[in-house]
């Protein structure tokens, strides 16, 4: 009974970050606030869910592949996404227009 309680936490946890993510990337204005807010709710929906997984698996030769891919994702989500800002801020694709002809 606990464990089906913790199982569902994660899982709920999980989608609910899925889901601000998700508002983020269609909310916010500029190319480095929507890469903010999908990376950090991405990577801690996606472990969260991972999390909810290896708790449903118990102490299982596919809980310890599970671990591994969530470390590889806590690792290269927000490596990724600073080497993705990077080349955007280099080629100044975020950057505001200012004055009247500015996107809103």
């Amino acid at each position: 009974m606990f464990k089906d309680f913790v199982i569902l936490v994660l899982a709920l946890s999980s989608c609910f970050f899925f889901l601000v993510g998700t508002t983020g990337l269609i909310r916010l204005p500029d190319v480095f606030s929507r890469m903010h807010a999908t990376t950090k709710s991405d990577t801690l929906g996606a472990g969260l869910a991972l999390l909810a997984l290896i708790v449903y698996k118990g102490v299982d030769p596919v809980s310890l592949k599970l671990l591994v891919v969530l470390v590889f994702i806590m690792v290269t989500n927000p490596v990724a996404a600073h080497i993705i800002s990077k080349a955007a801020y280099d080629k100044e694709i975020g950057k505001r227009k200012e004055g009247p002809d500015a996107d809103i």
